[in-house]
């Protein structure tokens, strides 16, 4: 063979070996790229990819990837301690009620428009006007109202010059900082937004984050591909993720086995023991920051009645729901918050499992022989809830024996969330992974009037409660904090607008081929470290 054909020959040979190393890479899915591909598996899917106007894990799972905000936690420790992001520094006055944040410099959006103060004030412009829209749920829950509400502690947001934003704050806020670095309030581009107007979140979403979007084939899966200018130097190590949809924690976990995904989500816990040896994959646990319940509409009758709700209290065994549904690795609940945030208050008695008790204080409260109600539940598991559906049943088998009759109805996620928000269940199941690590994301989110009909699902209202909330947030001191939240906890046993289920130990599960994925308290995280060996 002479020189020209041997030298063809050999390039023939090292582009089909280059080929076959691309196809061979270890990643189950592929993305055109010739890089790797991560492929998690979840059991549900996102709502929208506006993350300013969700309120649920599984859409931050992905807008996460996308976007960043300007404060971020320490993901990577597994912690809400803040760390900057978009913002390289801060300053704090002396009175707590002006925050000053340099902006880093030189980061593009992924549509190539610059990031700058002029942005920053855009997207909260944006979310402080939103009152007519009402679609930014999580705003009014952590900052106390849109714009015009007498509640709304920031007073202000202003680009000061190109790399400087100022808030002024109405009254000092200790939650600030950790509010600022939850995943709804990342920054968008507003020439994005402007230009896709409703479309923004559907079939359009751009920030500054690791990952571009690419695609979403609804209930089936979402495709985001390396933002190669990403102002993180070598990050991502991936070249694209895609999130998978399997309803099933069950067929998910085939999926894995077979090679079709390679992390997820939502691994039922009677699975782990059968797993956890496994030299092929490796179990991990969320840092526990969670809290799954009962909550009850307290505007539709006869949940109105704090009797009824006590009583239904007394008719819950979370005893044998942590057995059936937990394998017995949860913590059944007393408060509204878990007992890793600062605050909880251990002096709490749990309403006791007892029919007798329940029986007699239904007819205190006008229902001798009990009423008909609908419990409503998501179609899909939750981390804090791994079987709704069986556990919707677990919890009608013993309401009926106090004479209270109840129809299960199982609705689609997205779907869910909205009846919720509307008030259109008098009874449903629920939970909650915390944001930010504070007592305020789930007694003030959760349970303030501020927050009725976005994440105050119960629509419950009391001015007791509320003083108290803003006591504790307006004080800095952590055990006067402390303090506070515990008598709020002790206002809402009283009152029992749910029926706080369990503490959840939530198992996840990936492929031993998948590292430097560390599972965040808030219930999702940036996978920008993550590799595929």
């Amino acid at each position: 063979m002479n020189k020209k054909y041997f030298s063809l020959a050999l390039a023939f040979v090292m582009a089909l070996a280059m080929i076959l190393t691309g196809c061979g890479n270890g990643s189950s899915g592929k993305s055109g790229d010739s890089g790797k591909t991560l492929v998690f598996g979840r059991g549900a899917d996102t709502t929208s990819l506006d993350p300013a106007v969700v309120t649920d894990g599984e859409s931050f799972r992905v807008t996460q990837n996308i976007y960043d905000t300007l404060v971020a936690y320490d993901y990577k420790n597994q912690s809400t301690e803040v760390k900057p992001s978009l913002a390289s520094s801060w300053k704090i006055s002396s009175d707590g009620k002006t925050y000053t944040f340099t902006l880093r410099k030189g980061v593009k959006f992924q549509d190539g428009t610059a990031f700058n103060a002029d942005a920053v004030v855009y997207n909260f412009e944006r979310w402080m006007n939103g009152k007519k829209s009402g679609k930014f749920a999580y705003f009014p829950s952590m900052f106390g109202g849109y714009k015009g509400d007498e509640g709304l502690v920031i007073k202000s947001v202003t680009a000061s010059d190109e790399n400087t934003v100022v808030f002024t704050l109405k009254r000092p806020s200790a939650p600030f900082l950790k509010n600022l670095a939850m995943s709804p309030f990342a920054i968008a581009s507003p020439a994005a937004i402007k230009k896709s107007g409703d479309k923004f979140g559907t079939s359009t979403a751009v920030g500054t984050g690791p990952y571009v979007f690419k695609s979403w084939k609804k209930n089936n899966t979402i495709t985001l591909v390396k933002n190669k200018h990403y102002w993180k130097k070598g990050l991502p190590k991936l070249d694209s993720i895609v999130f998978k949809v399997i309803p099933d924690n069950s067929s998910r976990l085939n999926a894995l086995k077979n090679g079709e995904i390679d992390l997820m989500d939502g691994l039922n816990p009677s699975d782990v023991d059968g797993i956890q040896d496994n030299k092929d994959f490796h179990v991990y646990y969320r840092p526990p920051m969670n809290v799954a319940y009962l909550g009850f509409n307290v505007t539709i009758k006869p949940f109105d009645n704090k009797k009824v709700r006590q009583a239904l209290n007394m008719a819950v065994d979370k005893e044998a729901l942590n057995k059936a549904f937990y394998n017995g690795q949860a913590q059944p609940a007393t408060n509204p918050m878990p007992p890793v945030l600062l605050g909880f208050d251990k002096s709490i008695k749990d309403y006791p499992f007892d029919l007798k008790k329940a029986k007699k204080l239904l007819a205190e409260a006008g229902y001798p022989n009990g009423f008909t109600t609908t419990l409503y539940t998501m179609s899909n598991p939750r981390d804090y809830m791994p079987q709704p559906a069986k556990t919707a049943e677990a919890i009608q088998a013993t309401f009926g024996k106090i004479g209270v009759k109840v129809k299960i109805e199982n609705v689609e996620w997205s779907s869910y969330i909205e009846k919720l928000q509307k008030g259109g269940a008098p009874m449903y199941l629920m939970g909650w992974i915390g944001d930010n690590g504070d007592p305020d994301n789930f007694l003030y989110t959760l349970l303030d009037k501020d927050s009725a009909g976005s994440n105050n699902l119960s629509f419950y209202k009391s001015e007791p409660l509320h003083k108290v909330l803003i006591d504790a947030q307006t004080e800095t001191d952590e055990a006067k904090r402390a303090a506070l939240y515990e008598k709020a906890q002790q206002i809402i046993h009283e009152d029992a607008p749910w029926v706080p289920l369990e503490y959840a130990k939530a198992p996840l599960v990936g492929k031993s081929t998948v590292s430097g994925y560390a599972p965040s308290p808030t219930g999702s995280e940036p996978l920008e470290n993550v590799t595929l060996k």
